[in-house]
C-alpha cells in the first residue's frame, strides 16, 4: 500500500534500526491513544512525554547526526528515512512534527560550520536527548535576513556581546544551542553563533503562538559570545542561512502528507458508514468525485515528494536540480494538502468540527504549512528563475534511480555558495511524459506545449517581469509542469496503476486550465497572451470505467482500514 497505514506498516526499510525507530514511534502514539492526543491538543499541553520518548530511544541522535559525528553505526543524516519519520509525525499531529522540524533547522548551521568543537557538542547534546532552535527571523523583518538587527560587538578581550531579538523561534524555550544569525556591529559582516536558553542574558519573552509548541520571542542583552561559539562569518554565514532553509523547508510537504493521510482515513470511514436519504454518503456521485480527487491529489503529493528526495540525495556541485524540486515540495505539496482537506471537509461537513476528531486538528494545522519557511509567493518567485533553462536548455543527465540506500547525505551540509541559480541545468522534462500514452497525460502535454510556445511568442514584457501578481500566475503554470514531470518519473519507479496515473492527470489538466484562466484575467495580460491562455484551457478526458476502477480499487478500499487506538 502506497499510503502510510500505521496498523499495517510494512515498508521495506534498509536496516533494522530504521525499522525499529519507525515502529516504536507509531507504537508510542497508538499506545497513548486518540483521546490523549486530542486532550493535549485542546489543553495546549507541552509534549514532555514525547520528548522523553525521543530521549530514551535516542531517535533524534540517530536520525539527525551525520555519520562522522555519530556515536554508533546507525547514526546518519539520511533524507530517505527522515521523510518516513516526517510523515509519521505529521500523521499524529503537527506539534510533534514541529519540534523535529525546528531541530533540523537549528542543526543546519552547525553541521555546515567548520567549527568542529561545536559539532561535537551538538552530537553529544543529541545523544542527551536535547532539541535545537534556529534563530533567524525577527519581529520587524521576518525572514528578510538582509535587514537583521541582531548584532555582535567585539570587546577588548577578544570576546563579543550580542544584542537584539529574534521572533517566531521554535524550541526557543529549551534549546541549549540556538543557532542565531546576526551581523558584526563594526563591519556589518554576517555571522552565525550559538546561544543557550539557560544563560541569564538570554531573555525568553513569550510564546507568540497559541498551541502546544513553544514558538518563542527571545532577547539577547549583552549576551557574551566567545570566538569558540561562532559558527560562521561573512559569505559562509549567509550561505548557511539559505542552505539550512533549503534542507529544512522540504520537510513541510511531508507534514502535509501525514496530516492528509490520517484525515482521509477518518473521513472515508465516517462517510462510508453514514446513511442519508436511504443511501450511504459514499453512494452520492459528488462525494465519490471529491474523495477520488482528494485521494489522487494525496498520492501525487507523495510521489512528487519522494522523487524530490531522490534529487536531494543525489545532489553534487555539478547537479543542483534539487534547488528547483525542493521549494516545489514546500510550495506545491503543502498547497495541495489544503486542497485535500478542503475536499474532505466538504464531505464530512460539521463532523470536521467535532472535538474528538483528528480532522479538527488537521483542518486547522494544514493551513500553517504553506505559510512557514517562506510563503508560497517567495517560493514561486524562486522557482521562476529556473524556468528558462528548464524549458529551453535541457542538459544530458543519466537516469536517476530511487535513492534509498542507507548512507549519509554529505552534500546537504556542503552545498557551498547559494549564487548562480540561473546557471543550473535540468534534464529534458519531456522524457518523463513520453514514457506514458494515457489520455490525460497526453492532454496535459498539449497544454504544456502551448504554455511553452507562449513564453516564446508572447513573453512577459519588462513591466510584467516586475509585476509579481502576473509572475505568480506564470509561476503556478510552470510549477504544474515540474510537478507532473516528477510524478510521472516516480509513478514509473513505483509501478503505479495506469488508471490511477491518468486519474491524477485528470486533476492536473483541470488545474492547468484554472491557472491559465487566472493568467488570462490578470490586469496586465495582453491580447496575445490571453489568446494563448484560451488555448491552454481544456476539459479533462472523461473515462467512466477508469474512474470507477480507481474509486473501487483505491479509494473506497480505504474504508475502515485504519482508526487510531482510542
Amino acid at each position: 500500500m502506497f499510503l502510510l497505514n500505521p496498523k499495517k506498516h510494512q515498508r521495506d526499510y534498509p536496516d533494522e534500526k530504521t525499522q525499529e525507530i519507525m515502529l516504536k514511534t507509531i507504537a508510542f502514539f497508538e499506545s497513548r491513544g486518540k483521546a490523549k492526543l486530542k486532550e493535549d491538543d485542546h489543553a495546549r499541553l507541552w509534549y514532555a512525554d514525547f520528548l522523553e520518548f525521543i530521549k530514551e530511544e535516542k531517535i533524534f541522535a540517530t536520525l539527525l547526526t551525520p555519520s562522522q559525528h555519530g556515536a554508533d553505526e546507525d547514526a546518519r543524516w539520511d533524507t530517505s528515512r527522515n521523510c518516513a519519520f516526517n510523515e509519521i509525525l505529521g500523521f499524529y499531529g503537527l506539534a510533534y512534527w514541529y519540534t523535529w522540524q525546528v531541530s533540523i533547522l537549528g542543526l543546519g548551521p552547525i553541521w555546515m560550520s567548520s567549527n568542529e568543537a561545536l559539532k561535537e557538542k551538538a552530537a553529544q547534546l543529541l545523544q542527551d536527548g536535547e532539541v535545537f532552535a534556529f534563530g533567524l527571523s525577527e519581529r520587524l523583518h521576518g525572514a528578510d535576513i538582509y535587514s537583521t538587527e541582531m548584532t555582535l560587538s567585539p570587546q577588548e578581550d577578544g570576546t563579543y556581546l550580542a544584542n537584539g531579538e529574534k521572533y517566531y523561534i521554535g524550541n526557543a524555550n529549551i534549546a541549549p544551542m540556538v543557532s542565531t544569525f546576526g551581523k558584526m556591529a563594526d563591519t556589518g559582516e554576517y555571522v552565525f553563533f550559538t546561544a543557550d536558553f539557560c544563560h541569564k542574558n538570554y531573555e525568553l519573552v513569550k510564546n507568540v503562538t497559541n498551541s502546544q509548541n513553544y514558538v518563542g520571542q527571545y532577547i539577547l542583552d549583552d549576551y557574551p559570545v566567545t570566538e569558540e561559539e561562532i559558527l560562521s562569518r561573512g559569505q559562509d554565514a549567509w550561505d548557511s542561512a539559505l542552505n539550512t532553509v533549503n534542507v529544512g523547508k522540504y520537510n513541510l510537504g511531508w507534514a502535509s502528507i501525514g496530516i492528509c493521510t490520517h484525515a482521509l482515513y477518518e473521513s472515508i470511514s465516517h462517510a462510508a458508514n453514514r446513511r442519508l436519504y436511504k443511501m450511504y454518503v459514499t453512494d452520492f456521485p459528488h462525494v465519490k468525485q471529491m474523495f477520488t480527487d482528494a485521494y489522487a491529489r494525496l498520492v501525487a503529493m507523495k510521489l512528487f515528494a519522494l522523487r524530490a528526495a531522490d534529487y536531494m540525495r543525489a545532489a553534487s556541485p555539478d547537479d543542483r536540480r534539487y534547488l528547483l524540486y525542493n521549494p516545489m515540495v514546500k510550495m506545491k505539496v503543502t498547497t495541495q494538502g489544503e486542497e485535500v482537506i478542503n475536499l474532505l471537509w466538504d464531505v464530512i461537513a460539521a463532523k470536521g468540527f467535532e472535538k474528538d476528531m483528528f480532522f479538527e486538528m488537521a483542518a486547522r494545522d494544514i493551513r500553517a504549512l504553506p505559510k512557514l519557511e517562506g510563503t508560497i509567493h517567495v517560493n514561486i518567485a524562486l522557482i521562476v528563475k529556473f524556468m528558462p533553462n528548464y524549458f529551453f536548455a535541457p542538459a544530458e543527465y543519466p537516469d536517476l534511480p530511487k535513492q534509498d540506500a542507507p548512507k549519509n547525505d554529505d552534500f546537504l551540509f556542503n552545498q557551498g555558495a547559494t549564487r548562480g541559480l540561473g546557471k543550473i541545468l535540468f534534464h529534458d522534462y519531456q522524457i518523463a511524459f513520453e514514457n506514458y500514452d494515457l489520455p490525460n497525460v497526453n492532454l496535459f502535454q498539449e497544454q504544456v506545449a502551448v504554455f511553452k510556445e507562449s513564453l516564446i511568442m508572447a513573453m512577459p514584457d519588462a513591466s510584467q517581469q516586475k509585476d509579481t501578481d502576473f509572475l505568480m500566475a506564470v509561476g503556478e503554470l510552470f510549477a504544474l509542469v515540474v510537478y507532473g514531470q516528477l510524478i510521472l518519473e516516480n509513478a514509473k519507479i513505483y509501478e503505479m496503476n495506469q488508471a490511477l496515473v491518468d486519474q491524477i492527470f485528470d486533476f492536473m489538466v483541470r488545474d492547468f486550465s484554472k491557472f491559465a484562466l487566472q493568467l488570462y484575467s490578470k490586469p496586465s495580460s495582453t491580447a496575445e497572451q490571453m489568446a494563448f491562455c484560451q488555448r491552454m484551457i481544456r476539459k479533462a478526458v472523461v473515462d467512466e470505467a477508469r474512474y470507477q476502477k480507481v474509486w473501487q480499487e483505491h479509494v473506497y478500499a480505504l474504508k475502515d482500514i485504519y482508526e487510531m487506538n482510542p
